[in-house]
């Protein structure tokens, strides 16, 4: 039994090692009839090989061709293919040292010198590539990849990688995910094509889909790092924007303009979102009078997105606020164009042009310097003083001077002082006799001519016959 169980074993043995030298003599067949004076076989066997390249399956063709040069390591062609192949991945230094191996095999064939050449050409392509992208040439750097690099190279993932970046960077997103989806159909499972895709969906403000793409690389790899700050980055945002907006709702504007801002804080570059939080952040602004501020948010929304309409229409609020009445008109009236039938806008545009016609008006109370809420009594007590300061007689080195001064204190006060006069000042409408410098019919302290006018005031007059009568 013993000895049976020995025989046994040996037989299985045998049995397996004849399969595996049937095996090797079935792969190997082509170089053995090659070697035989029957290239036919090995013809077939490269032209194999050229077609697992053209499907782009690499990975087979080299399999192939290693296994070839391992049992043949003077099969010329075997290295030229594989150089080819390994130029076309970008494998540069592996591919080199092919052609180089080809060609002392077989010196002086010039289409696996040209073939050389281009390797050359690639690899110093794909490193200016680099270079002119960290330098933030990122046009240039496009003209290297697609002119050079994937020209000679066209499987080159490395390269491919580089162009989307550079793409993201000029901010072409849809040839981004154009690129990327082109990369997805060969491997479903490509991380470095997840991410990217997702940042493209990200940066056009597609923020679902940008989702989809980073929660399936962080399914494949959790501890995949530009993933997570992609996804947690993006995750951010979104909580800040909508902390914003649900204060806004709430009425707590501060708190609404601060979250704005914190939220543009988080990536600068994301404009197809930014352009919502500036206006956001303007219109809130607005609404607390800080027309300034609001100025500045609205221009950067503008800039993003020149026809905003509603950031127009901001922007010319916010320019009402700090007094800039042309300014607002302007606005106003452009996005009225844009939007012609929107009555808001109409109404806003009127306010600001009413605003514009009142500011070439004289500010009778600028004149007397007090405020729009002063009383009677101190109209009439800032009046007497200012008549006091440039009546005529007190001022003899600049009496015509004095007297324009003069005459322009005296009809703002017969506006202000007069109940009836000076509400209808106040809403702004246009009285031919309302003071001086509105038509030409003002009023003239000092008559058609005469030199000597009496003014009493209660106490008595002016030496030289200046006085007043209260």
């Amino acid at each position: 039994m013993f000895l049976q169980g020995i025989w046994r074993e040996s037989l299985i043995h045998l049995f397996v090692l004849q399969y595996l030298f049937a095996f090797h003599l079935l792969l190997f067949q082509p170089f053995v009839f090659a070697q035989d004076s029957k290239p036919g076989n090995a013809a077939n066997f490269f032209q194999r090989v050229s077609e697992s390249i053209k499907l782009k399956h690499y990975s087979q063709a080299l399999e192939d061709l290693n296994a070839a040069i391992e049992a043949d390591p003077t099969l010329s062609q075997a290295y030229w293919h594989r150089a080819s192949a390994l130029r076309q991945l970008c494998r540069y230094e592996e591919s080199e040292s092919d052609y180089k191996k080809f060609l002392e095999l077989e010196p002086g064939t010039s289409t696996a010198e040209k073939e050389l050449s281009q390797l050359l050409q690639a690899k110093n392509g794909l490193e200016t590539a680099f270079t002119l992208f960290d330098s933030g040439d990122f046009a240039k750097a496009l003209e290297y990849i697609d002119k050079v690099v994937l020209v000679f190279s066209p499987a080159c993932l490395k390269a491919k990688y580089l162009k989307v970046r550079l793409l993201l960077a000029v901010k072409d997103f849809s040839t981004a995910i154009s690129e990327t989806g082109y990369l997805l159909k060969e491997d479903e499972n490509n991380l470095e094509a997840l991410l990217l895709r997702g940042r493209a969906y990200y940066y056009l403000a597609d923020h679902d889909v940008a989702l989809r793409h980073f929660q399936k690389g962080l399914r494949l790899d959790p501890e995949h790092s530009e993933l997570k700050k992609a996804y947690f980055g993006m995750k951010n945002l979104l909580k800040k924007t909508k902390s914003a907006e649900d204060n806004v709702a709430k009425g707590k504007l501060r708190l609404a303009a601060e979250d704005f801002k914190a939220a543009l804080a988080l990536d600068p570059r994301h404009t197809a979102h930014n352009v919502h939080l500036y206006l956001g952040l303007c219109k809130v602004l607005v609404q607390l009078g800080r027309g300034k501020d609001a100025l500045n948010s609205c221009t950067e929304a503008l800039n993003i997105n020149e026809d905003l309409v509603e950031a127009l229409v901001q922007r010319g609020e916010a320019k009402l606020l700090t007094e800039d009445w042309e300014g607002a008109v302007n606005d106003l009236k452009t996005a009225a164009q844009k939007s012609p039938q929107d009555m808001t806008i109409r109404e806003a545009l009127m306010r600001a042009e009413k605003s514009l016609k009142l500011s070439k008006r004289k500010d009778w109370y600028k004149i007397l310097g007090v405020s729009r809420s002063a009383s009677v009594a101190e109209i009439k007590r800032a009046y007497k003083k200012l008549a006091l300061q440039w009546h005529p007689d007190k001022n003899v080195d600049n009496r015509e001077e004095a007297e324009a001064k003069f005459q322009e204190i005296a009809a703002a006060y017969e506006v202000l002082g007069d109940e009836d006069k000076r509400v209808r000042y106040d809403r702004g409408e246009d009285i031919e006799d309302m003071g001086m410098g509105q038509g030409g019919g003002g009023f003239n302290p000092f008559g058609a001519g005469g030199q000597q006018y009496t003014f009493h005031f209660e106490g008595g007059g002016f030496p030289g016959g200046f006085g007043f009568n209260f």
